[in-house]
């Protein structure tokens, strides 16, 4: 239309709003446009209807006839197929203040941030007038009344009751007696046309609605009646705090809000927005509740609870523009990583502090944070926790500001496995030797984690903080902020590299099919960092005889650094020199330097981040084998078994066996047993030599062992 327009060629309209060819098509009249699909090809072909009124050497030819499958727009709601035709329409000129929309598009906050001035902040640059009128009959009616003789025009615009009543003399009113602004009761307001003096054309309410978008860009101060009540709370409260919607509302509903709040308040209409990913079903189309292609959440719920489902949801990627297939294993896994660690953790406590003092209970109180002389005497697996506990709180409130829930979702996923898997695992002897420092340290870790998590794990969170402070609500308490003084940076650095080392040598072990109960000779970590007063943990969590910490130097190995170029990531400039930066990769022609990586070619090629992949790699003697840690530093493990410790080995299965039949007896952790064991003839010799080990480990007063088994049978008795 624009391009006839431009052209100066008159717009002709042949088919009505019900989709049928008009009178000025007098061969198809009244046929619907898709029924008139085939006497149209008939006449093309034969020559007949409205060909044969055109001369030959002029007339269209039909050349091919063929049917082929293609998409084609249907009505979402009542999947009807779709026609486009000219129609007429009402305009809001957004062409006019666009430029302040971008403006005012820099005082938003967006997450993904790429939105501003991407998907969002292109849409505006590229804005056009806004077509804003619906021919229907539901919805709002458009308060534009127009004479109804075109000699003499008049266009009036209401907007309140009271310039109705002023012009109409009254307001419409539904059957009830009530004021109702929709139709049909707004189309019965009439009056003569001021401006004709002859008295006989009419001022008629044109048909038209308001597109729903209107409504719903109307939306921060039609909810509240602004302007004619609560002016003083609209004013208090606009532009809105936080919104989200899914990406596809930058071109709907934020950009609608976008437009009337730029138009009317010359404001943004939000101060930060999440524009999350699309949530497709597990088909991998768009979720649909008509298609039903998602597992069904009230089951969901029932199975899993409803914290794994907002887990699963808040900590994917679809809160950072990202798409998410919903499926149970997401859910289950949310469950299995984050909800059941977390509980375990808080069912330990429960249980370990109700054996302090021979039953009676030990009740914890909180680390005073502010307290510097109190936080120096903690044990240092108190002052580690403590400190990654603030840097939690810090980190994740941040996040949080921010709008990145997934990362903050991140950080306390991270920290529930320090929490289970390093604090409470490494500090097991102390609470069974009922150090109050450690039931005291845990506790303030913990309730203060469960403010922290409380927004993403609203239940699991409130009842255990229910459970540890016997207080109403942790909906009710403030955003934990610690002192600075509590976080030993020199200690966090030192024990996260511990557990680097310790992560990547189950890593090793798992790689060379070596169960952590097996015990190995040695691990060597070769590190700049002074490990050496965590060697005997790390042996512990290892499983190895002997952690010795050595410097590259004192190593003797050899360490190679590798780059790979990711061609596909270079610029088209670049590109061309591939050959050449692969050589120079291969050959170690290559340095490292501030952003990327120089590449020693002819010219000289300076690769980016996200250009190249550097990796180190390390020579290990036979018998071991070695990994590098994300510090640079790296281990090496001595893989080799001997008698000793293949039969020590075999001792912790023993004891995994009778840990595992106490369970199952329902014995309490502190009961005393009376083991008696049998086992294959073979092992016997292994499990006799060690077993104080056994008994130590199990609670065994009194042991018997002895051979004929097949496998492993333990039989245990309470006796204390």
């Amino acid at each position: 239309m624009f391009v006839l327009a431009d052209a100066g060629i008159e717009v002709v309209e042949t088919v009505d709003p019900a989709g049928k060819f008009m009178a000025n098509t007098p061969d198809y009249q009244g046929l619907n446009v898709f029924d008139a699909n085939r006497p149209i090809i008939n006449d093309l072909r034969d020559g007949s209807g409205s060909q044969s009124r055109i001369e030959t050497d002029v007339r269209a030819v039909l050349v091919r006839e063929q049917s082929y499958v293609h998409s084609y727009p249907h009505c979402w709601r009542c999947r009807e197929p779709l026609i486009y035709k000219p129609v007429t329409s009402w305009f809001v000129a957004v062409t006019e203040f666009k430029d302040r929309m971008v403006e005012l598009n820099e005082q938003i906050t967006w997450q993904p941030e790429h939105i501003k001035d991407g998907i969002f902040g292109n849409w505006l640059e590229g804005a056009r007038d806004w077509s804003i009128s619906r021919n229907r009959f539901w919805g709002t009616p458009i308060p534009v009344w127009k004479s109804d003789n075109p000699e003499y025009p008049r266009i009036d615009v209401y907007g309140s009751f009271e310039e109705l009543e002023r012009d109409f003399g009254r307001l419409p009113r539904n059957r009830k007696g009530e004021p109702d602004l929709h139709r049909p009761f707004i189309d019965e307001l009439t009056r003569p046309n001021p401006d004709d003096p002859t008295g006989k054309s009419v001022m008629r309410r044109i048909d038209d609605i308001l597109d729903v978008w209107f409504d719903s860009g109307s939306m921060p101060f039609a909810q509240k009646h602004y302007p004619f009540d609560n002016q003083e709370w609209f004013d208090s409260h606009f532009p809105g705090d936080f919104i989200v919607e899914y990406i596809g509302q930058t071109r709907g509903w934020f950009y609608v809000m976008h437009v009337l709040s730029t138009a009317i308040f010359d404001k943004p209409a939000f101060t930060s927005c999440i524009s999350h990913g699309i949530v497709l079903g597990n088909d991998g189309r768009k979720a649909s509740k008509s298609l039903r292609n998602y597992p069904d959440p009230m089951e969901m719920y029932d199975v899993y609870g409803s914290d794994a489902v907002r887990w699963m949801l808040m900590s994917s990627p679809v809160l950072r523009g990202g798409n998410l297939v919903v499926n149970e294993e997401g859910i289950r896994e949310a469950m299995r990583h984050v909800i059941l660690p977390l509980w375990n953790t808080w069912y330990f406590f429960a249980l370990y502090a109700g054996t302090v003092n021979d039953g009676k209970g030990y009740v914890a109180s909180a680390i005073d944070v502010n307290d510097a002389d109190a936080l120096a005497s903690l044990d240092v697996m108190d002052r580690y926790l403590l400190s990654r506990t603030k840097l939690l709180a810090d980190s994740v409130r941040e996040h949080l500001d921010g709008l990145d829930i997934p990362a903050a979702a991140a950080e306390i996923r991270a920290h529930i496995d320090l929490l289970t898997n390093w604090y409470v695992r490494t500090s097991r002897d102390r609470f069974w030797n009922e150090d109050k420092a450690a039931f005291d340290t845990l506790y303030t870790s913990l309730e203060t984690l469960m403010r922290i998590s409380a927004t993403l794990l609203p239940l699991v969170a409130e009842e255990i903080w229910r459970g540890l402070t016997g207080e109403r609500s942790v909906h009710l308490t403030d955003w934990p902020i610690w002192p600075d003084q509590v976080v030993d940076e020199d200690l966090v650095q030192i024990m996260d590299e511990v557990r680097d080392v310790v992560s990547h040598a189950h890593s090793l072990r798992k790689a060379n099919n070596l169960r952590v109960r097996q015990p190995l000779r040695a691990l060597t970590v070769v590190t700049d960092l002074d490990l050496g007063r965590f060697a005997d943990l790390i042996a512990s969590e290892v499983n190895v005889k002997e952690v010795r910490i050595q410097t590259a130097e004192e190593s003797g190995l050899e360490v190679r650094k590798e780059l790979a170029v990711l061609p596909r990531e270079l610029d088209p400039q670049v590109r061309r020199h591939t050959s050449a930066l692969f050589k120079a990769a291969r050959e170690g022609n290559w340095e490292r330097v501030d952003g990327g990586v120089l590449m020693k070619t002819d010219p000289e090629i300076v690769l980016l981040e996200g250009q190249f992949e550097a990796t180190t790699a390390v020579e290990a003697d036979e018998g071991s084998v070695a990994d590098v840690l994300n510090s640079g530093a790296f281990v090496v493990l001595d893989t080799v078994l001997d008698a000793e410790l293949e039969a020590e080995g075999y001792a912790r299965d023993v004891i995994r066996a009778v840990q595992d039949q106490r369970k199952a007896d329902d014995l309490h952790v502190a009961d005393r047993i009376r083991l008696s064991l049998r086992v294959p003839d073979e092992k016997l010799t292994a499990v006799e030599s060690n077993i104080e080990m056994i008994a130590a480990e199990t609670l065994a007063l009194d042991t018997s062992v002895e051979g004929g088994a097949t496998g492993i049978e333990a039989t245990v008795e309470k006796i204390a």
